[in-house]
């Protein structure tokens, strides 16, 4: 009979979802400076994708070298107008990344706990509703951040690279507003201004702060035994 391996501690982790354009980056910014450790898939993403990423040799493998600039990342623009012109695309690129993106959002996660650096940890997963089954391991909470379909257009079309039309191909591309809210915990309402917004970060903050800290004491108490 093998005997058991190490447990595995996981710190307390909150999954922060929401539509394109939802404000997401500006939430997680607020939950940093408050002394959360964020974690975000996109950013995990792009390190992927990066020059010479963990995830380019299977990219090009997969979709040709004109998919890679120059200095070995990908070519975001290119990959974006293949992706949204052919469904099979967009599912081929996602087998590749998704696998990589949780294993290191894990690894992350877990060495939260490990390292003591923060007292939670905030897992950004922009497509939770679609992942969810792979990422519910990790969080003890969802928050959703939410605002208007109008809104969530502005801000998308205003980013480099993107116009209204492509910000509505990648809004009808994402779960609806009702399924995410459908797996919130918490909800983030990002309708109003920058003070609203803060004060609702503020108090889950606070919120956070207590069962993070209820869960490391039931740790402890359980390791005594």
């Amino acid at each position: 009979m093998k005997a058991a391996g190490p447990s595995v501690v996981q710190p307390f982790c909150v999954g922060l979802t929401g539509g394109i354009g939802c404000g997401k980056s500006t939430v997680a910014e607020r939950f940093a400076s408050l002394g959360a450790e964020v974690i975000d898939t996109d950013v995990i993403a792009h390190e992927l994708t990066g020059p010479n990423g963990a995830a380019m040799a299977a990219i090009v493998a997969e979709f040709g070298v004109e998919m890679a600039t120059q200095a070995g990342a990908l070519d975001r623009v290119a990959m974006r107008a293949r992706v949204f012109a052919d469904p099979d695309a967009r599912k081929k690129l996602e087998s590749i990344l998704h696998p990589l993106i949780r294993a290191e959002s894990m690894r992350r996660v877990r060495a939260v706990a490990t390292s003591n650096s923060a007292p939670y940890a905030l897992l950004v997963v922009p497509l939770l509703v679609e992942n969810l089954a792979a990422y519910r391991p990790l969080l003890n909470r969802v928050a959703v951040v939410d605002c208007d379909e109008a809104q969530q257009l502005a801000r998308t079309a205003a980013r480099p690279g993107l116009d209204i039309k492509q910000a509505k191909a990648i809004l009808a591309a994402q779960a609806s507003p009702a399924l995410r809210l459908q797996i919130a915990d918490d909800l983030i309402d990002n309708r109003g201004d920058l003070d609203s917004l803060e004060q609702q970060i503020e108090r889950l903050h606070a919120m956070y702060m207590q069962l993070a800290e209820g869960v490391s004491i039931t740790k402890q108490n359980n390791s005594l035994h």
